[in-house]
């Protein structure tokens, strides 16, 4: 049992960790895929670094002060956070984790097709979390756009309304051996009259569906959020001035909370978040 699991290596999770372990708690950190940061070809105005210093510098500058701090910082894939009895398990493709408290700190990294109409069917057809919207599509049938971990997940959540799934890989090959059904060709667009009802390929073919999902690349901040039931705001986090959410023991820091996306501000709130944890473990003792 862990005081607290950080999803996000950026600059907001690792400055929340490194408060977390000085205040003499339990964490980790799990990270996986591009940092947002890693794409900055030079930073100048961040304080310490007169010469300027790259994002992917910096990126894993963080990671290596962590790790020689004694935490742990390890690459693997957040699928899932579950909540029981006030205790989070935070599944990877990996294994479980369970802790105290959560940070996510996962930075905005919502990936959306290149796929015609799609706008036009969000919230008619169209949806980015299978646990919210599943039950609308109950034994109808429905597809999941993604070819990795993030779209089985999605479709495993539909399994629980539907048996009529089928996982769209957009011109991509599949990642993961499944049982569900698999198409691998390229979408050119979704149709339909007031809401959605197939899907056209590139081919000129259709495919008969009343719900798409979008699953792309990993799953995000305000994935695991809306799953959870925490409050959101578009694309961001909402939270209180100690970067807490709607929901005891979860915290957001970092671009997912929104306001200004810098890398001084990502630090100032992972601060603000682990001191406030610390003082809700040592309460909850």
């Amino acid at each position: 049992m862990l005081d607290a699991i950080i999803i996000g290596a950026g600059p907001a999770g690792i400055s929340a960790s490194l408060y977390l372990k000085r205040g003499n708690k339990d964490v980790l950190v799990l990270y996986h895929g591009e940092s947002q940061l890693e794409k900055a070809h030079k930073i100048d105005n961040f304080y310490g670094f007169p010469n300027g210093i790259s994002g992917k510098d910096l990126y894993n500058n963080g990671i290596n002060q962590a790790r020689n701090l004694g935490i742990d910082v390890i690459d693997s894939e957040v699928i899932d956070i579950k909540i029981d009895n006030n205790i989070f398990t935070v599944k990877t493709i990996d294994k479980d984790y369970q802790a105290r408290s959560i940070v996510i700190a996962t930075g905005n990294k919502k990936i959306k097709p290149n796929i015609q109409n799609l706008d036009k069917y969000e919230g008619l057809g169209v949806s980015y979390c299978a646990i919210c919207d599943g039950f609308f599509y109950r034994k109808k049938k429905v597809c999941v756009i993604g070819n990795d971990n993030y779209a089985l997940a999605e479709a495993n959540d539909l399994k629980n309304v539907t048996d009529d799934i089928t996982i769209l890989t957009n011109g991509l090959e599949l990642k993961k051996e499944t049982d569900f059904k698999v198409d691998t060709r390229k979408i050119k667009s979704l149709g339909g009259n007031e809401v959605l009802e197939y899907v056209e390929f590139e081919d000129g073919t259709r495919l008969e569906t009343r719900g798409v999902f979008i699953a792309l690349g990993v799953a995000g901040g305000v994935d695991f959020a809306k799953k959870l039931g925490i409050l959101v705001n578009g694309e961001n986090i909402k939270t209180d001035e100690n970067m807490k959410t709607n929901i005891d023991g979860i915290y957001a820091t970092g671009n997912i909370s929104g306001g200004l996306l810098q890398i001084n501000k990502a630090c100032y709130e992972g601060a603000k978040a682990a001191i406030d944890i610390i003082k809700y473990l040592n309460n909850d003792k």
